[in-house]
């Protein structure tokens, strides 16, 4: 068997199918859950908590875009041509993919971004504060600065993107742009590393006893260097897709490339795409590898985000290594059934529905389902129908007299 053939390690994993609903095409406005007084329907780490913990438990920071969605396009558009699409939505998306997704998951969640005096960026920071309980107090708003856009077309389970936007000024207490110099105290951060550079409040966090959580972007120097990712010596755990890890370790196979990071990281997880991903703690040799999730997928965007805060979740709660990776490859799974980033992070009533869900399908395979026992424990008793939808189709839409 190669290291990209699917396989059922010792210990149940195996396929959960998930019968995809197509959702209608036009995207509708509904609540996010515990938007009113944003108490999550779920605390993962309700049996963690201790007096005198850090006030919020993961921290981040990036750039936010307003994501503009247009989907219901028979094809990719055509150059000289007017493309119509059948429906749209707006949302939040750059490192707001990230900092919905952990929000919805029930994580306390502090954001240090930059936003534009613009009503784009109100709509933004509203969204985010106020919509999804994120808090926003390392945030700053920048006058006179416009807000970066990004206007993304789904179609035939792929998108394509056009961006616009500037870098934001610095300031006193903002030096690297978004990003305080000293970052609040947290259980957990999530950095996005770059080829090259180093981020000061990385070691800044890691120094006051945050735990690091990284992915990396592509190298477009070419040089695939880990040397190039400084930062990656503050980490807890590393998350690239296979095609980067096994560019950084100089191998063949992802799964030797995630063994190979261990020498540079505790934690390496390494994501397989359609064949799921795979984890290595090189502090005690334990391993895990689970499938990706059979479905359906409309449009991919952020599901890169929502996997690493599914595992963020499960570390934080301290579950073994293949819970957290089954958990993360779960959330990955049900937001590409959903068009666009934030707007489809999935929370716990739509975790909930689909685990309802696939125990009444005929056929599912025990060893499958058994993988996944571990949620019944968590998850809320009712809830709402799914897919659920949080997306407006336009912005500013005047109160009536």
């Amino acid at each position: 068997m190669s290291c990209w053939e699917r396989e059922r390690p010792v210990g149940g994993f195996g396929y959960v199918a998930l019968m995809a609903v197509p959702p209608a095409v036009p995207l509708k406005t509904v609540a996010a859950p515990g938007a009113a007084d944003h108490e999550p329907v779920v605390d993962p780490l309700k049996s963690a908590r201790r007096a005198g913990d850090p006030p919020c438990d993961v921290y981040l920071t990036g750039t936010v875009f307003l994501d503009i969605i247009f989907t219901g396009l028979d094809s990719a558009p055509v150059r000289g041509t007017e493309s119509w699409a059948r429906g749209m939505g707006s949302s939040p998306g750059g490192v707001a993919n990230m900092a919905t997704a952990l929000a919805r998951l029930g994580l306390r969640t502090s954001l240090a971004a930059a936003f534009g005096d613009d009503h784009y960026g109100e709509y933004c920071w509203d969204a985010l504060e106020q919509g999804e309980g994120i808090d926003l107090s390392s945030s700053r708003t920048v006058p006179g600065w416009h807000s970066p856009v990004t206007v993304s077309m789904a179609y035939e389970g792929e998108r394509t993107m056009v961006s616009h936007g500037h870098e934001p000024p610095p300031d006193a207490d903002c030096p690297d742009g978004g990003a305080p110099a000293c970052p609040p105290r947290a259980r957990a951060a999530v950095a996005s590393l770059v080829p090259g550079s180093s981020a000061p409040w990385i070691e800044s966090a890691a120094r006051r006893g945050t735990t690091i959580f990284a992915d990396v972007g592509w190298d477009e120097s070419g040089h695939w260097d880990l040397a190039r990712l400084p930062d990656l010596r503050h980490c807890e755990a590393f998350l690239p897709n296979a095609e980067e890890a096994m560019r950084y370790t100089g191998t063949r196979c992802p799964r030797a490339a995630a063994h190979a990071l261990t020498e540079h990281v505790p934690v390496a997880v390494v994501t397989l795409g359609a064949e799921g991903a795979y984890a290595v703690d090189g502090r005690t040799g334990e391993t895990a590898s689970v499938p990706a999730i059979e479905v359906e997928a409309l449009d991919p965007t952020g599901a890169g985000d929502v996997f690493v805060a599914g595992f963020v979740t499960g570390s934080l709660a301290g579950w073994p290594l293949a819970d957290r990776l089954a958990f993360a490859g779960l959330t990955a799974a049900l937001s590409v059934q959903e068009f666009g980033g934030s707007l489809s992070a999935p929370g716990w009533e739509e975790i909930g529905a689909w685990w309802r869900r696939v125990r009444q399908l005929e056929r599912q395979d025990p060893a499958a389902l058994e993988r996944y026992g571990f949620l019944q424990a968590l998850l809320p008793e009712a809830a709402r129908p799914w897919p659920l939808r949080r997306a407006v189709p336009t912005i500013g839409f005047r109160r009536s007299a």
